[in-house]
């Protein structure tokens, strides 16, 4: 589905001019529904400006109107951005973020061991065999890799956590996780949420400006950072 050229900054115009539910915005823009709840309770250092999808001729007024009639109604876009289109190969992740990468790998491993190696290289651009050695134990440096969240670390996104979680436990049988994390450490997740709100806005800034985002190395061993 397309989404808005900077769907941050269209989700707070849209928290800001509209009576949309949380649900909707996040659905039109792309976004996960607590990145709206962040941006509607102002928890960004900077407050994003908004930029208005229908000036944009993203969305039209007779659409927004019928949103705010129905909770139910998924906003249809009038014209999408000419979106960058990844090639095909492994993703890519900056320099400093690829020795995070088996700390990650660790961490869907023991949080989700339903998630299969093939579903795990595609979410953080790895190699089968890379995670069959840290899942039995035989990686070089496995006395040194720490399960941490590839979220936290930056090797994916939420959005795409979530539906890989969701994805394998129903090809599993099992009941799906309940998103439970405002429960908990709230303020950390909100933190990395910021951060990645400020660089969704960069990419997009740059996008507008016609720049040239980091290169695709196609090794066996790249990732990228959503």
């Amino acid at each position: 589905m397309a989404q808005p050229l900077m769907p941050h900054a269209t989700a707070s115009w849209l928290v800001d001019n509209t009576a949309l539910s949380f649900e909707q915005i996040a659905d039109f823009c792309g976004l996960h529904i607590l990145e709206v709840q962040a941006i509607a309770d102002d928890t960004a250092a900077t407050k994003l400006t908004g930029r208005d999808p229908v000036r944009a001729h993203e969305l039209t007024m007779d659409e927004i109107e019928k949103g705010q009639a129905d909770p139910d109604y998924r906003l249809v876009m009038l014209k999408g951005p000419e979106q960058v289109r990844r090639t095909k190969g492994p993703r890519y992740t900056p320099v400093s973020k690829r020795q995070d990468k088996p700390d990650g790998i660790a961490w869907i491993i023991k949080n989700h061991p339903e998630i299969s190696d093939g579903a795990i290289g595609k979410l953080i651009g790895t190699t089968r065999t890379t995670i069959a050695a840290i899942r039995d134990r035989t990686h070089w440096n496995i006395a040194n890799i720490v399960a941490k969240d590839p979220v936290t670390l930056g090797l994916t996104s939420q959005r795409e956590l979530d539906a890989l979680v969701t994805k394998a436990a129903k090809a599993a049988g099992m009941e799906a996780p309940t998103d439970t994390r405002l429960e908990g450490d709230r303020e950390a997740l909100l933190e990395q949420l910021r951060a990645e709100r400020e660089q969704a806005a960069r990419d997009a800034e740059a996008a507008e400006n016609g720049e040239v985002a980091a290169p695709v190395e196609h090794t066996a061993e790249t990732l990228f950072k959503n």
